[in-house]
């Protein structure tokens, strides 16, 4: 029999000390990490005390050490006189025990770390996993009409891919103790694996179906095994890695089998290849019917619709909210960084806080994926921010779907693209994103994007000229990319879209691009810049001037597309030539435009303009005067009022001329102290010619007339020429190939907004 307790040897001890002084914890914190209620275990651990022996063990795995360097004296390896037997064990517990024991070990190394993509040592799963939840409903197995989704906004897409359409989740733990048969899926990087190793190392250590035996089968690894020997036989294999642990007895197996009590956890049907498929999927079948009383958990990604098993649960991980993904990246820089315990959390909090930042989207919508989530810690990591480059993250992303992410893997699979090589299944999907985007759609029915994908293999060499072949290629190629990198998704029964937004707008650009720099195609950017006053489209131009090798030609379209858009008003020619001639006055006259393009258009908005007043005088100035005009007019029978503004005025005012006007006007006020009836009969008679020569001498001391009316046509066009502007600044400023001529020449006559960037037009 195993010994029932372990001791730490002195050497192990010191050892031991050393990984718990990294961790930076307290005792109280390790046993709480060990699923302990008081700390004595671990007291009694780092005085070389004897402790139970899967505490013992517990603590070892939790500091990452190997148990049997730590213990004195620790078991010999079972040997065949030591062979476990169903004979010597009456009682059922007594043997659940006793294989749990002997396959500790096993289950320990085989699902207790996690190898990261990039980083190059193993990552403790303790130290990264974060509890995921599930939902019951499967939205591709849904019907929705497809006007139902035509319309959706991008807001509204995002929240699609979120579940939030009619799904409801349950944790992934409660869903595996509700259902004994449970089939997981989930999109490529959803954390099917880690949620199955998971729930080895908790049954391992009896935190989660502590009456069984966790058993963790790679559903390649069997099909392959079964290729050799040449029968797809499950019980077989499972025995053999039995035998590895010392236990020999078929028979026990079969007894706990029998017993109901086994955890059996099936990972990734999917990555069996097509020939295989079917007798894995029966020997699943077989093996879980004739014991249906243990639990079965098999992972297979959420395109594999035909790799059903009878009789399972179908649920499907759900994507990370934003507590899950606070929580993942607090874990993540705790557990894969090397700096000290302060540093960590200062990084890991500020990934969060820049994460929700409206400029960083496009990163918050992928990061509900643990993959990108963790690709996206791995950047900010390494550069402290996210990166203004957007496009080389997106790229690196594609490329991980399109391949790496399973040769890291080591999954080979079935070659259905025959010959497609990396920048062909770009271009595909180029064709495929940019072709529905342009027409408006986040999602398209399945005949369209076939029809797209033929389009596309009809243009390759030594294409088939039959329409049939074509077509049945077509529905090949996209269940491929489906099933392989999940970058086209079924949403509903025959609707099809992008998994993510961000990669359809990527592709779109990568297409429009890649049109300019290899073939100098003008046309792609002639069309582009007719979308620049649509909102959906604004992502788009950001990550095309990013890819072009010169960009000249693109913003220079951009600013001829934005002067035609107020070019055929009169009214709104002069007035965007009075802000102009008003900014000439100033030292900073780019950014001044856009404060005179406010304040003529929203007075009461001059408050929020205080920074700006500080640091040019005419601007704090014309500030004055804009109160001070409508102090007097709001507050017209209030003559402190006016005495008030008139002098606040007069403190700033050097003009000598604008001065005196001032001065004779503040003297033309009546006396506060006159009676009331003699200060109405002035503002009734005297009022408005006192009025029009204030306005007069402000409009032609300060060039400021009080107001520019707009009609509501007029101030749309305001609003898309304010944004429009935005967007062409937003370009100038992303690191983007503009040569110095260009840009000095755009700077000179732009619109610029920065300062106006804290506030909105809606509703003027």
């Amino acid at each position: 029999m195993v010994k029932r307790s372990l001791q730490a040897s002195l050497a192990g001890i010191q050892q031991a000390r050393k990984a718990f002084a990294h961790k930076g914890w307290t005792q109280d914190n390790l046993a709480f990490e060990v699923n302990l209620k008081t700390r004595q275990p671990i007291w009694r651990f780092f005085s070389g005390r004897p402790v139970e022996r899967h505490i013992f063990i517990d603590i070892c795995s939790v500091l990452s050490l190997n148990w049997r360097e730590i213990a004195a004296n620790p078991p010999e390896e079972f040997s065949e006189s030591k062979e476990l037997s169903t004979a010597e064990f009456l009682d059922i517990d007594a043997l659940v025990q006793q294989v749990r024991s002997q396959r500790f070990d096993k289950i320990q190394d085989q699902c207790g770390t996690l190898q990261l993509l990039d980083v190059t040592r193993p990552v403790r799963i303790d130290d990264i996993y974060i509890d995921v939840n599930i939902l019951e409903e499967i939205a591709s197995l849904q019907w929705l009409e497809f006007a139902d989704l035509q319309n959706f906004t991008s807001k509204e897409f995002d929240r699609f891919g979120l579940g939030e359409v009619s799904q409801t989740q349950m944790a992934g733990i409660t869903a595996v103790q509700t259902y004994s048969k449970l089939r997981v899926l989930g999109k490529p990087g959803a954390g099917k694996t880690t949620f199955l190793q998971h729930l080895a190392i908790q049954c391992n250590r009896g935190r989660f179906a502590g009456n069984r035996v966790p058993i963790f089968v790679t559903l390649r690894d069997f099909a392959d095994k079964s290729r050799e020997v040449g029968e797809f036989n499950l019980l077989n294999y499972i025995c053999e890695d039995f035998l590895t642990c010392g236990i020999s007895d078929p028979s026990v197996l079969e007894t706990l089998l029998l017993e109901g009590r086994v955890l059996l956890l099936l990972d990734g049907l999917d990555e069996v290849l097509h020939q295989q498929s079917k007798g894995v999927v029966n020997e699943i079948r077989r093996l879980s019917e004739k014991y249906q009383k243990n639990m079965f958990v098999v992972t297979c990604r959420t395109a594999a619709k035909a790799l059903n098993v009878k009789r399972f649960t179908n649920v499907e991980i759900a994507p990370f909210s934003q507590d899950q993904i606070v929580a993942f990246a607090q874990k993540w820089f705790t557990a894969v960084t090397k700096t000290n315990m302060q540093d960590k959390q200062e990084q890991a909090f500020e990934f969060i806080e820049k994460l929700d930042l409206p400029e960083n989207l496009q990163f918050q919508r992928l990061a509900i994926t643990p993959l990108f989530l963790h690709l996206a810690c791995w950047v900010f990591h390494h550069q402290n921010k996210f990166p203004t480059q957007k496009s080389a993250f997106y790229k690196q992303c594609l490329d991980l779907l399109l391949g790496k992410w399973d040769e890291t893997k080591a999954i080979e699979r079935d070659e259905i693209y025959q010959g497609f090589l990396l920048p062909q299944k770009l271009k595909l999907l180029s064709q495929v994103a940019s072709a529905t985007f342009e027409q408006g759609n986040y999602f398209f029915e399945q005949h369209i994007v076939e029809q797209h994908i033929s389009d596309y293999i009809g243009d390759l060499p030594n294409a088939s000229t039959e329409a049939e072949e074509l077509e049945l290629d077509s529905k090949g190629v996209l269940q491929a990319i489906e099933l392989q990198h999940g970058l086209l998704a079924e949403r509903v029964r025959g609707i099809f879209s992008f998994s993510y937004l961000t990669f359809q707008e990527y592709l779109t650009a990568r297409k429009i691009a890649g049109s300019y720099n290899l073939q100098a195609l003008k046309q792609p950017l002639e069309r582009l810049v007719t979308h620049i006053t649509e909102p959906r489209w604004r992502e788009i131009f950001l990550l095309t001037v990013a890819m072009l090798r010169n960009a000249d030609f693109l913003v220079l379209l951009m600013k001829q597309e934005i002067d035609a858009l107020a070019a055929q008003d009169p009214y709104l020619q002069k007035f965007l030539t009075w802000a102009s001639q008003k900014s000439l006055l100033a030292s900073e006259s780019a950014a001044i435009r856009a404060f005179y393009l406010a304040l003529a258009r929203t007075p009461h908005l001059t408050p929020y303009f205080a920074l700006v007043c500080i640091f040019d005088q005419d601007i704090f100035l014309d500030v004055a005067l804009d109160n001070l005009v409508m102090e007097c007019e709001s507050n017209f029978a209030d003559v402190y009022g006016c005495n008030d503004a008139v002098s606040s005025a007069l403190a700033i005012v050097q003009d000598a001329g604008l001065h005196q006007v001032l001065q004779q006007l503040k003297d033309l006020l009546p006396d506060p102290e006159q009676s009331r009836e003699s200060i109405q009969t002035w503002w009734q008679t005297s009022y408005p010619a006192w009025m029009e020569q204030l306005k007069t001498a402000i409009a032609k001391h300060r060039n400021i007339e009080h107001h520019w009316h707009f009609s509501p046509q007029q101030q749309q066009v305001l609003q898309q020429y304010y944004d429009a502007n935005q967007l062409l600044i937003d370009c100038l400023n992303s690191n983007c190939e503009i040569t110095d001529v260009v840009r000095q020449e755009i700077e000179a006559s732009l619109l610029p907004i920065e300062e106006l960037s804290k506030r909105e037009w809606q509703g003027l």
